[in-house]
């Protein structure tokens, strides 16, 4: 069989394309892992587009491509994602070595060019061996906000259907998968096209009667009208982990305007209250956007002011990146200097190390149950319900055989165990294990 091999750059989004479209690949291919160097027939590069950053890694990940297709090390080299389908009109002229360039909307044609057929059933072949896996519930998105890309790279909403999202959550736990991370761009907007009601709800209910799924986990949640039952189901489901990922952008009523926000900042106060009134001991993870466009120094101070009252649990936060083709790049001047931009970055995130700081001080002497994600250097790296993988901290355990009654390290990943907490800093929490 020839080798095939996929290099996966930006979000967990294009992980889960990597991993579809390669459970499509795999009956004619010999698939390589992605960090090996060896010689390929075919290579194939998953690109991002979102923001400068990622476009420049992405261009210096395909120019690498070239120079291996060059000397020999590639047969064919393709590359598909977001940004060839943002520049496919500019992009094949730029980097002639590449033999086809595709979009992010759609994997059949890359499927139909390597020689197989498309297939509409949700296969996946894993690129890692995780206990936890993302489920992408749709794709693209209505909103317009201003400073954002993602609806002219990927297009409008379209949600997955609930039997197609059963059917792949299944695959996922029979293959050892114990914790879903629902990933979208907006997955409280899920269902309204294909069902006509916000269906997040109800998705999580059926999600949670899979064998085998012990945590669900919700990301990327917008915060304007924000469905009631995803409260209830986070309250009561035991399944579901009360945690939050609620991308909130500002907190100035002008900024907001100027994002083409729907919410304004009373609105998003309120909010926050209701989370932590109706799901006790949430965690609530947020973003914020700083040097916006219209974003003057007592926008700044109230957004500072807001962080300190609010206290999330896990915060980050970026320089506003001026995208062009974005509604802010056409009708606004990129109006705060960058190194304003990095200055109020570096104190938003002072602020914020203090409260997270704060919070992991007050989780010292509790008890968790936490899965175990990996095993380094005698070291369990592990993550409770309150950690997302890859964007928050690690709880750490040191390992010794007789603590876990002669079971090795590398046995006990993707395990749930009980720990208590010993330490702190303003990410990681070091523990023991509860004999």
């Amino acid at each position: 069989m020839k080798s095939l091999k996929v290099i996966t750059l930006g979000c967990s989004k294009n992980t889960v394309d990597t991993e579809h479209l390669l459970s499509q690949l795999s009956g004619g291919y010999r698939i390589v892992p992605e960090g090996s160097n060896e010689k390929v027939d075919v290579l194939l590069v998953n690109t991002c587009g979102f923001i400068a950053d990622a476009k420049e890694q992405s261009i210096q990940a395909v120019l690498a491509a070239a120079e291996r297709k060059k000397s020999g090390q590639v047969g064919k080299l393709m590359v598909f994602g977001c940004l060839s389908q943002r520049y496919m009109a500019q992009m094949p002229g730029l980097i002639p070595e590449v033999d086809a360039w595709f979009g992010a909307r759609d994997l059949s044609p890359v499927v139909k060019a390597l020689g197989c057929i498309p297939s509409e059933a949700p296969g996946r072949l894993r690129t890692d061996s995780h206990a936890y896996a993302y489920l992408k519930i749709s794709e693209g998105c209505d909103r317009r906000c201003a400073y954002c890309a993602i609806p002219f790279i990927r297009g409008a909403h379209k949600s997955v259907p609930m039997e197609q999202l059963e059917e792949e959550a299944s695959l996922l736990a029979a293959a050892g998968v114990k914790e879903l991370i629902l990933i979208a761009q907006d997955t409280t907007y899920y269902g309204l096209d294909i069902y006509k009601k916000r269906s997040l709800a109800e998705l999580i209910r059926r999600l949670s009667a899979i064998d085998g799924i012990e945590w669900i986990r919700i990301h990327y949640s917008y915060p304007a009208d924000f469905p009631e039952d995803i409260l209830v189901e986070m309250a009561r489901n035991p399944k579901v982990c009360k945690y939050l990922d609620i991308p909130l952008q500002h907190i100035s009523d002008k900024v907001l305007s100027m994002m083409h926000r729907p919410e304004n900042g009373e609105w998003i106060r309120t909010l926050v209250r209701r989370l932590r009134d109706e799901v006790p001991e949430v965690v609530l993870r947020t973003t914020m956007i700083v040097g916006h466009p219209g974003e003057g120094k007592r926008d700044f101070e109230e957004l500072l002011e807001f962080v300190r009252e609010a206290r999330f649990e896990r915060l980050g936060a970026f320089t506003y990146s001026e995208e062009e083709g974005t509604y802010g790049a056409i009708h606004y001047r990129d109006r705060v200097p960058r190194h304003e931009k990095e200055r109020r970055l570096s104190e938003l995130m002072e602020l914020q190390s203090g409260i997270s700081l704060a919070f992991n001080q007050s989780r010292v002497a509790t008890r968790e149950r936490v899965l175990v994600d990996d095993f380094v250097d005698r070291i369990l790296v592990c993550r409770s319900r309150f950690e997302s993988p890859d964007v928050d901290g690690e709880i750490v355990v040191n390992y010794a055989p007789e603590l876990f009654g002669g079971v090795r390290g590398e046995d006990l990943c993707g395990r749930f165990i009980d720990v208590k907490i010993t330490g702190a800093d303003e990410y990681d929490l070091i523990a023991e294990p509860i004999k």
